[in-house]
């Protein structure tokens, strides 16, 4: 199993990135080029570049997961496709999406971008904290445990 992230908007890289190695994973970051850093990461750590543009980012971590997979991202459409080629998928919020639920979260962002256009304001997402981190942290060594047994 590799593991993905769409790494644009990802607040809990390092996290992720720390628990990965002690679990020996290998985690692929998939980024813009406006993302690039200089930034050493650890040998487990391989970073995909694309160009700029709407979802490029998604198509490549499709493009490169295979079934069994693990991807984490904030992203329901790409939670959808990836989910439909048999990978595990995570937010950084720290819960799975599934069959179960996938569905409503598109739904729910169907709907907020409908109200939007009709100059209704949405709430945006709340500030990222150290107790989501925290969470994040928990939740992902318990899904990478879970998913290796």
């Amino acid at each position: 199993m590799k593991i993905f992230v769409d790494a644009d908007a990802c607040p809990v890289q390092s996290e992720l990135i720390d628990i990965a190695e002690d679990y020996r994973f290998e985690v692929t970051l998939v980024k813009s080029y406006s993302h690039y850093s200089i930034q050493p990461l650890p040998s487990h750590v391989d970073v995909v570049y694309v160009d700029k543009g709407a979802d490029m980012a998604d198509f490549e971590i499709i493009k490169l997961a295979k079934q069994g997979d693990m991807i984490v991202t904030q992203d329901y459409g790409l939670a959808s496709l990836a989910l439909g080629k048999g990978c595990h998928v995570m937010h950084h919020k720290g819960f799975m999406y599934t069959k179960h639920n996938i569905d409503r979260l598109l739904s729910n962002r169907h709907a907020n971008q409908v109200a939007r256009r009709a100059g209704h304001r949405t709430r945006g997402p709340k500030a990222f904290t150290q107790e989501d981190r925290d969470k994040f942290s928990t939740f992902f060594e318990e899904m990478l445990q879970k998913i290796t047994n």
